[in-house]
């Protein structure tokens, strides 16, 4: 066997990268969070799936209701002015965590920690307040 074939042969052996199995995925996100799936949902932390346990206890005891996991917005940022109707354009979706009625009162929350609140997730908030008049309340 030449050298060459035998360094072939080794490096299949060796792992991608080291300390990670191979046909694996990590099991945390960017900001080190681990995905949890609950009622078959799946949610991007520990945290947001503890406060949908608590909003479905809240549902159950009748103090919420129409209880709504990752509801979307578009984000509607420009408008065409023609001798026709205004035509909107939307360049993408804003998703919360969650949307519930509240003694007749519409609430949107979004599960942040420090670093999850980014200049781009700000801007997303400010513009789906602004164009479809909701408060979207940042739970820590």
């Amino acid at each position: 066997m030449s050298d060459r074939e035998a360094w072939t042969q080794w490096i299949k052996t060796q792992p991608l990268f080291p300390g990670v199995k191979a046909n694996t995925r990590p099991s945390t996100n960017k900001y080190q969070a681990h995905a949890v799936r609950v009622d078959g949902i799946l949610f991007d932390s520990q945290r947001e799936a503890a406060r949908y346990q608590e909003l479905k206890q809240l549902a159950l005891a009748g103090v919420i209701t129409d209880l709504e996991v990752h509801p979307g917005w578009p984000l509607i940022v420009s408008a065409i002015y023609t001798e026709q109707p205004r035509i909107f354009q939307s360049v993408g979706m804003f998703h919360a965590d969650f949307k519930y009625t509240r003694d007749g009162q519409l609430i949107v929350e979004d599960v942040k920690s420090k670093p999850t609140k980014t200049e781009a997730y700000k801007l997303r908030k400010k513009i789906v307040e602004a164009v479809h008049g909701i408060t979207i309340t940042e739970i820590e």
